[in-house]
């Protein structure tokens, strides 16, 4: 039995690990994009570390798309096989896929009518079309439930909380006189948190692929977190009479924070400021929220006793059209704009970013992870200034910074995640993560007594005995 690391290999994005069995079926946990923008991985998205048309079959361990975004391209260039995901994760899939085969379909327009060659041979990475033949191949099953993918195979997956429908992935493998349990984390969410439940332990496993984005550090704690996001919100719209932008992923990280506002609203100490959802994937997957109660935690499921929209109130207006998301910039009185992408790479809250950032009045919301090379991870790092559609911006606006919003685990919760693992598991994979986050993560789980701990790189293979 062999595993190669295909993607997210010191990197956050663009997950895919191939696990082959000495009978030569191949089993590919996740195919997702490399979102980002190191020169040394522009290519990642077009080529592959295998034969799509070889594998076997997919297991998808939820639908962010730097797990989930490459599965077009798979099937475009060759796979058919059955691609194993939860309920909930193939009804984002449905809606995500599509919005990002309209991202590559655009993106390669843009690039054919402005190359400064007169070229126009930009294809994009996969189409609409794609994606529909994509969604007939999935089989969805229930969290808690082993389930055969092949004869000497059997899965199951776990609520891991970190978005509507995510998994880890535990596979119960029999070769030749020996039964191997291979654990794959997904993304580990994080406990007490708003909407989901808790992660759930996986099964003890022999090997182990980890998550490693907050291997480093430590998230701040609920409450303050919530006084934190008030300080903020007063700061911006109502002592310096601006806008607050909060670049936000429009799956999971959109939802927590429209909750979060909910509650404030119905306990009387939001500002009275309007609020502007601004991606229509986000409105879409808001949608989907609500058609999943069963991925609910017990708080949430006793809220809506109380409020039965815990995604809308009053002042909140979802965006869809654009020319809504234009007369948003000449927008003169204090409000929130909430958009996507939560890296301000692409998407409509790059336009936003373009016309606050170099105005005081102006706050600027960072909520989560950013790839360093995107507008969000400049930012993150001080930037003084950036370079958004060709023109130079100063940075005047406030910045911001709430990692409480993750829907990563960090360190502490990583490793209580894993503690049922500590006596059983021979060696772990640490993946989807940065080396500087890695390496004192790694250090972490051998003072707690973890076996072996390895960081592969893109493209290392291993043979398991």
């Amino acid at each position: 039995m062999k595993v190669k690391f295909c993607g997210a290999a010191r990197e956050v994005t663009g997950s895919a690990h191939l696990i082959t069995l000495e009978n030569g079926y191949t089993i590919l946990l996740d195919c997702g994009l490399y979102q980002g923008g190191e020169k040394s991985m522009r290519d990642f998205n077009y080529q592959w570390h295998f034969e799509p048309h070889r594998i076997d079959c997919v297991v998808l361990s939820h639908a962010h798309i730097d797990h989930s975004g490459r599965l077009p391209k798979l099937v475009k260039d060759g796979f058919n096989g059955p691609i194993y995901a939860t309920h909930a994760t193939r009804s984002l899939c449905n809606i995500m896929l599509l919005d990002s085969a309209m991202i590559q379909e655009r993106d390669a327009d843009y690039e054919n009518r402005h190359n400064d060659d007169g070229r126009k041979d930009r294809e994009p990475l996969y189409e609409s079309v794609d994606v529909h033949r994509t969604m007939e191949l999935f089989a969805t099953f229930p969290y808690n439930r082993w389930f055969s993918i092949h004869p000497d195979v059997e899965v199951q997956f776990r609520d891991t909380g970190h978005i509507l429908g995510s998994a880890s992935v535990t596979l119960r493998i029999r070769e030749e006189k020996r039964t191997i349990h291979f654990g794959f984390t997904g993304d580990i969410g994080r406990p007490n948190r708003p909407i989901l439940r808790d992660p759930q332990p996986m099964p003890a496993v022999d090997y182990l692929i980890c998550e490693s984005t907050y291997g480093d550090r430590l998230h701040e704690d609920g409450p303050a977190a919530t006084e934190h996001f008030l300080r903020v919100v007063r700061e911006a719209c109502v002592e310096r009479k601006g806008k607050l932008l909060i670049p936000a992923f429009s799956v999971g990280r959109t939802q927590e924070i429209v909750y979060l506002m909910d509650q404030l609203v119905n306990a009387g100490r939001m500002p009275a400021v309007p609020v502007f959802v601004d991606s229509p994937l986000a409105v879409n997957a808001t949608t989907v929220y609500g058609d999943h109660p069963e991925c609910y935690d017990d708080d949430l499921q006793a809220y809506l006793l109380t409020d039965e929209n815990p995604f809308g109130f009053n002042g909140l207006r979802y965006i869809r059209k654009v020319e809504e998301s234009k007369k948003l910039n000449a927008h003169t009185e204090p409000c929130i704009i909430i958009s996507a992408s939560g890296m301000m790479n692409a998407g409509r809250v790059k336009h936003h970013l373009f016309n606050m950032i170099d105005n005081p009045l102006h706050t600027i919301l960072l909520v989560g992870y950013a790839s360093p090379e995107t507008p969000g991870g400049r930012l993150l790092a001080g930037a003084q200034g950036l370079k958004l559609f060709g023109e130079y911006k100063p940075v005047r606006a406030h910045i911001e910074t709430m990692d409480s919003f993750s829907a990563h685990g960090d360190q502490a919760e990583m490793i209580d995640f894993l503690k049922n693992q500590r006596q059983h598991v021979k060696k772990i994979f640490l993946v989807h993560g940065e080396i500087d986050r890695q390496e004192p993560f790694r250090d972490k789980l051998l003072e707690s007594q973890f076996q072996e701990v390895v960081i592969p790189e893109l493209g290392d293979e291993v043979e398991l005995s």
